[in-house]
């Protein structure tokens, strides 16, 4: 039976994708959950994979088009007998092409470039993209803006003559700085700063490493096990505020900021309290490959109450770091000192702690409820053979 592949929503805040790529041709088999195209968001690349066996019938819309979701963009069939699939009301339009384009050529812009352009007063047909395809970016409208006719407007030169380059923010930049400003101003933080005592984690993860090689543990992989177990003791922090009301989460889900060199961004580890430490490793380990290939979808980056913001390998003692939208707490998480501290007999023994800082969110938590909770997070560290125990 015939039917239609649609430009997918991959997010409450998604209203168009771009198709980056086929992953498959008209007239070539597939099966469930392979590959067929990539779309793109205003985070990330996501693979699309199909939902069953079938055949590639027809793709109607081409490589680098921006498209509104719900956009029908091709054909397949899935083997069963039935009626064809109804035509459907939305389907793939042409990239837009500005007045003047050679030949009706079309243009693929992307929607920041396609807005500053509008802002700026650039004709998208005289620039030159730089993207794939030659796809026009946001930073391609800016060098138009920039390089004339006449002077270059008044939002951009000032700026750039007196202070330096002036450049487009990414869409990866741009989302997080709207979405960590309205967190900033819309959740009312407070923060609480713990030392953990980490010498017991440093030796338990010298010998789980020396005696295996297959998969090695960061104390990283430590933290995020010590925050796993406190939140299944404690599902009383484990809730999260929404428009309708306080959520409390079923499962002790974790989020795990990584540094992609194009941006944070943030994936979600699912129920690290009920998981061995080998086994957050191998998740963790998956998710920032997938991170840093700009392979994330959706629903990989949400979810959860908390995140763990490790700024460890940085020498930072401490790091007070904002909430990532939906959700209460982030705890950021500094480098190991070691130093001084009075011993039981009153003689100075050496310690070596981690100062850890964590934001909440005060219409969910309490600054005592928030204290429970760093003392079960301290707590674990401390003793981090429990951590071993699922």
């Amino acid at each position: 039976m015939r039917r239609e592949l649609l430009v997918p929503k991959l997010g409450l805040t998604m209203s168009e994708g771009v198709l980056v790529e086929w992953m498959v041709q008209p007239g070539e088999a597939f099966k469930a959950g392979q590959g067929l195209f990539v779309i793109e968001s205003e985070k990330a690349a996501n693979e699309i994979g199909a939902e069953a066996d079938g055949v590639l019938l027809e793709a109607i819309a081409q490589a680098g088009q921006t498209l509104p979701c719900g956009t029908v963009i091709g054909y397949w069939d899935d083997g069963q007998a039935g009626e064809a699939a109804p035509a459907a009301a939305v389907r793939a339009q042409p990239a837009a092409v500005p007045a003047g384009a050679a030949g009706g050529a079309r243009i693929p812009v992307t929607p920041l470039a396609r807005r500053l352009a509008a802002r700026q007063g650039v004709d998208l047909a005289a620039v030159a993209g730089s993207g794939p395809r030659g796809r026009i970016r946001a930073r391609d409208v800016l060098a138009k803006a920039q390089a004339g006719p006449g002077p270059a407007p008044a939002a951009v030169a000032p700026a750039s003559a007196a202070q330096g380059t002036l450049r487009a923010p990414t869409p990866l930049e741009q989302t997080v700085a709207q979405r960590l400003t309205a967190a900033k101003q819309q959740v009312p933080h407070f923060y609480l700063s713990v030392e953990a005592e980490m010498s017991a984690v440093l030796a338990l993860r010298a010998q789980i490493n020396a005696a295996q090689s297959h998969r090695r543990l960061t104390l990283n992989h430590f933290v995020l096990a010590a925050v796993g177990q406190a939140l299944q003791a404690m599902p009383e922090v484990n809730r999260v505020w929404t428009d309708e009301g306080i959520l409390s989460l079923a499962h002790s889900d974790v989020g795990m900021a990584v540094d992609t060199g194009k941006g944070l961004l943030v994936p979600v580890l699912r129920d690290v309290g009920r998981q061995s430490l080998g086994g957050i490793a191998q998740q963790a380990g998956e998710l920032i490959a997938r991170a840093q290939a700009g392979r994330l979808s959706a629903a990989e980056m949400q979810g959860g109450a908390i995140t763990v913001s490790n700024a460890g390998m940085h020498d930072v003692t401490y790091m007070a770091s904002i909430i990532n939208p939906g959700q209460s707490m982030i705890l950021g998480v500094g480098s190991i000192r070691e130093v001084f501290r009075p011993g039981a007999n009153g003689q100075p023994e050496i310690r070596r702690e981690m100062g850890m800082v964590l934001s909440a969110d005060h219409r969910v938590l309490d600054g005592v409820t928030g204290l429970r909770f760093l003392k079960q997070v301290v707590q674990a560290l401390s003793q981090p053979m429990g951590l071993l125990v699922t």
